[in-house]
C-alpha cells in the first residue's frame, strides 16, 4: 500500500503522550519573585491624561462626542457589573458614576477579558501567575469613560492557560 502524499504518519500512528516534531510546545516563562500576589505592580495611573482630556473638553479644545462616547457593551458592563466610584462623573456630576475591572491575561485560557468585582482579585493573584488588570470608569447618564489605571497582579509563577470548556458558547 502506498503513503499517502504530504503525510509522514498515519492518524493513530503516533503513541499517546509522544510528540510530534512539527509542532514544539512553548516553553513556560521564567518564575518572578513576587512577595505579595496581590499587591499591584507595574501600575500604570493615568491621571494626567484623564484631566489633560477634561481640560481640552472643558475649555473648548474638544467636543463632548469625543469623550462622551461609551460603547453600548461598556454601558451596560457599567450598569450591571460597576462598582461605584468615590466620587461623581466630571463631566455631569451625576452620582451615577462607576468603575469597572477588567482582567486579561495568557494563563486566564477562555476567560481572559471578562469583567471581575474587585475582591475577586486577590484570590485569582495566588492562582495564577501574572495577569493585567485594567480599570475603567464609565458615566451611565453621560457616557463618560476613561482608562483610569492599569497593573499586574499574580504570584509569578508561570502555568499553562486553562482550558477552555466544551460548553464554552462562541
Amino acid at each position: 500500500m502506498a503513503e499517502p502524499r504530504g503525510r509522514t504518519a498515519l492518524r493513530g500512528s503516533i503513541p499517546k503522550g509522544a510528540r510530534s516534531s512539527s509542532k514544539p510546545r512553548p516553553e513556560l516563562a521564567e518564575p518572578e519573585v513576587v512577595r505579595d500576589p496581590a499587591a499591584p505592580r507595574r501600575v500604570v495611573d493615568h491621571v494626567l491624561a484623564r484631566q489633560s482630556a477634561l481640560y481640552s473638553l472643558f475649555n473648548g479644545g474638544a467636543l463632548s462626542s469625543e469623550f462622551c462616547d461609551a460603547d453600548p457593551y461598556l454601558l451596560k458592563a457599567a450598569k450591571n457589573h460597576g462598582e461605584q466610584a468615590p466620587g461623581p462623573c466630571p463631566v455631569c456630576k451625576s452620582p451615577d458614576f462607576v468603575h469597572v475591572t477588567y482582567v486579561y491575561g495568557d494563563e486566564l485560557g477562555p476567560y481572559s477579558g471578562r469583567i471581575r468585582a474587585t475582591d475577586e482579585l486577590a484570590p485569582m493573584a495566588t492562582k495564577f501567575g501574572s495577569f493585567n488588570v485594567y480599570v475603567v470608569e464609565v458615566c451611565g447618564r453621560c457616557s463618560w469613560n476613561f482608562l483610569i489605571t492599569t497593573y499586574v497582579l499574580g504570584d509569578g509563577v508561570p502555568r499553562k492557560a486553562l482550558p477552555t470548556p466544551r460548553d464554552l458558547l462562541d
